[in-house]
């Protein structure tokens, strides 16, 4: 086993591993740690813990120590300049001509890069975009072409439901999002209704769809005939989250409709 403490660089963001390495780390603290971008400011969100060591990619990189006031201070400064540089950049992107979205602009801690992340329909050729950028910040320029998803997750926002953006508000990692979750869930196919911000199926599709999936194996159809205490019966409606459906009888003497809503544990499918 391995002592870690979880690293976040982003509001939810990816959480990284790092080794302590014999420092008194606490959750909240704002560490210095070195990446494989260079040296990073980044936020503890997970505390000492210990993990195996598959569950970590070796070598463990190493805290290089929890931040200072300058540290923090710094570390504003580049968000400033971050703001700086995106003006900047938005200017030489109109100047080249380019069929490109600039969306986010990072400093590394140390200043060694600056990142660029844009979004375009295809390939960009903007080696002469990255010259002249290198021209202007005398540093090393890195442009990062990115997903919908990712945009998304950068920009923030609010979804169809009000609240904010999964993505941007708790979502570490992006996970596959099939259309046959919606199936599942018996939802609308229209894109319009199953589609986030970003275009894409939204997250929360599957959030629930083990339990449907679980319980929709139990369940009857729309249609099926099933015995009940007061009779055989059409089943008309499922609430597949709360196991319930609802199942109309038909009495033949007066000719009458009734529906009644049972557990499932109520019923057996005929």
């Amino acid at each position: 086993m391995i002592k870690v403490v979880g690293v976040r660089f982003k509001d939810a963001g990816k959480i990284y591993y790092f080794d302590p390495d014999g420092k008194f780390i606490k959750k909240e603290d704002n560490v210095i740690v070195e990446t494989s971008r260079g040296i990073e400011f980044g936020l503890v969100v997970v505390g000492p813990k210990l993990v195996s060591e598959e569950e970590v990619y070796q070598p463990l990189k190493k805290v290089l120590r929890i931040a200072t006031q300058d540290d923090m201070d710094k570390n504003k400064e580049n968000k400033v300049k971050e703001n700086e540089a995106f003006g900047i950049c938005l200017e030489k992107i109109e100047k080249h001509g380019l069929g490109m979205k600039l969306v986010d602009v990072e400093y590394t801690f140390d200043n060694n890069k600056i990142i660029f992340c844009f979004t375009a329909d295809g390939r960009i050729d903007f080696r002469d975009l990255v010259k002249d950028l290198a021209g202007v910040f005398r540093t090393r320029i890195e442009l990062r072409q990115i997903g919908v998803r990712d945009e998304a997750k950068m920009i923030g926002g609010l979804g169809p439901c009000g609240r904010t953006l999964c993505c941007s508000s708790f979502l570490g990692d992006f996970k596959p999002v099939s259309i046959n979750n919606a199936k599942e869930q018996k939802l609308s196919l229209n894109p319009a209704k199953i589609s986030g911000i970003c275009g894409r199926l939204m997250c929360c599709l599957n959030y629930e769809n083990e339990t449907y999936e679980k319980n929709n194996e139990i369940l009857p159809d729309y249609g099926d005939k099933v015995k009940t205490p007061y009779g055989v019966g059409m089943v008309v409606d499922v609430n597949t989250l709360m196991c319930r459906v609802k199942v109309k009888f038909k009495s033949e003497k007066d000719n009458l409709e009734e529906v009644k809503t049972f557990q499932n544990e109520e019923i057996n499918i005929i």
